[in-house]
């Protein structure tokens, strides 16, 4: 079957066809945008890809198309699909009825930390010699790739997003995976683009645990209000928690960063790891309840733990200059910036940590989300943060406004060179300069380390 994907450099539609592709179908796609690492990935493939959205590529005859979440009404090929009267469908529901069915799906939600824990999980499960399946939405470091597919092998990790599925389709995507163990790792308020609010998106959690077998196995965190009332719903399936309170529990760190793994108050082992943050130990945590599900040993998942390299731009180190040290991390909501903060923090003790953010979510955008930065970002010695106020990822707040109640130690701007300037102008060697956004930042860690090299 010969199916053309639209969306393809994303990093869900572009797994999803090297997915397609191993199974065997002929695939072609295109974006609005053709770029690396993703467009690298498939051309290894043999994927042919195609820039921009045009009409044309109706002549390409594929017997099916293959509709991301970024395409929308108005897309000119989009458009020209609809009047053909082709065939088309949403990537996750073309991936919940062609790929998934037979297999021990193991899908990882909630609204951080899906990516890690899903690359947790899939290592854990490698290391023990079951070669899983896997579709993750970033690059484990050991892993190194997104994903993974051999239909011989019975085992499916999935990242499982709550976010649309297509215009045509208003559902969460996870709830096309049916899976066997879920992972619901935390729930906050998130895309308010989507959401109007929290209860909306417990009802859509609730209709991804209706789908979870009695046989199954819901990993979930001890305390969660949120999750507390998705479950009070009703919940068919065994369930299993972890953190404070819960049966699956993390000691707390030594110097090295290393923690006791507790089952039911028995100690299993011991994580190893340079990893940092509480938020990890709860990932942790919850990668090895689910993997013991699907058969590995308490003990041997630790092991694996121990050596799990990470994920790329989780708390990546992307260069050191004069003593002066340039991460990268992904981290966008208010949350997930206050705990990626205090992870480094215990990490670097009294040494200046200087955040450089970029709102560029759509909720952060919006501003549903601005009020709670100034506590989020409270852990940082200095903050450097980036908007724009006009073309495709305008703020429609002022972060100089928002941020005013950190005093001097914040600062916005609106042109990357002079927020790089500033930044480089104020480092010093022990110094951390920890950049936080879910898009590319036009570069900024290598600008940031071409003007530390400059200086030195």
């Amino acid at each position: 079957m010969h199916l053309h994907i639209l969306g393809i450099c994303g990093t869900f539609m572009g797994g999803l066809a090297l997915i397609a592709r191993a199974a065997g179908h002929k695939v072609t796609g295109c974006d609005a945008g053709v770029y690396p690492p993703m467009s690298t990935q498939l051309a290894e493939q043999g994927i042919e890809l195609i820039e921009g959205y045009g009409p044309e590529q109706l002549a390409l005859e594929p017997d099916l198309f293959v509709i991301g979440n970024v395409v929308s009404r108005g897309n000119p090929l989009m458009e020209a699909i609809l009047d053909s009267g082709a065939r088309y469908v949403s990537g996750p529901q073309w991936l919940g009825d062609n790929i998934l069915p037979g297999a021990h799906v193991l899908a990882v939600a909630g609204t951080h930390g899906k990516t890690t824990t899903s690359s947790m999980l899939a290592w854990i499960l490698e290391t023990a010699g079951l070669a899983p399946n896997f579709l993750i939405g970033g690059v484990a470091q050991d892993l190194r790739v997104s994903a993974r597919y051999d239909p011989a092998r019975p085992l499916f990790v999935i990242e499982a997003d709550e976010y649309d599925t297509a215009f045509f389709d208003k559902r969460s995507k996870f709830v096309h995976y049916r899976p066997r163990t879920a992972i619901l790792n935390n729930l906050e308020f998130d895309h308010a683009d989507i959401f109007p609010d929290l209860a909306a998106i417990e009802t859509q959690f609730h209709h991804l645990v209706r789908t979870i077998p009695g046989a199954g196995r819901i990993v979930r965190p001890a305390r969660s209000e949120a999750l507390d009332r998705v479950l009070e719903r009703g919940c068919w399936s065994e369930t299993v928690t972890f953190g404070p309170d819960g049966a699956w529990q993390a000691g707390e760190p030594d110097e090295t960063g290393a923690f006791e793994v507790r089952r039911q108050s028995e100690t299993v082992g011991t994580v190893r790891w340079s990893l940092t943050g509480e938020h990890n130990r709860m990932n942790a945590l919850a990668a090895l309840a689910a993997a013991e599900h699907a058969g590995v040993a308490a003990a041997q998942g630790v092991e694996a733990l121990s050596r799990f390299g990470g994920v790329k731009r989780r708390m990546e180190l992307r260069g050191t200059v004069n003593g002066i040290r340039v991460y990268d991390d992904f981290a966008h909501h208010p949350t997930a910036i206050a705990t990626t903060i205090a992870g480094l923090r215990r990490q670097v003790g009294e040494a200046r940590i200087l955040a450089v953010l970029e709102p560029r979510s759509n909720t952060m955008k919006l501003g549903s989300m601005a009020a709670r930065l100034p506590e989020a970002l409270d852990g940082a010695d200095l903050v450097f943060c980036f908007g724009t106020y006009s073309g495709k990822h305008a703020l429609g707040w002022h972060p100089s406004e928002v941020l005013a109640p950190l005093g001097a130690r914040a600062s916005s701007y609106d042109d990357l060179d002079r927020l790089v300037a500033a930044v480089a102008g104020v480092a010093r060697p022990g110094d951390h300069i920890l950049v936080m956004s879910n898009g590319g930042f036009g570069g900024v860690h290598g600008k940031l380390l071409d003007a530390l090299r400059e200086r030195a």
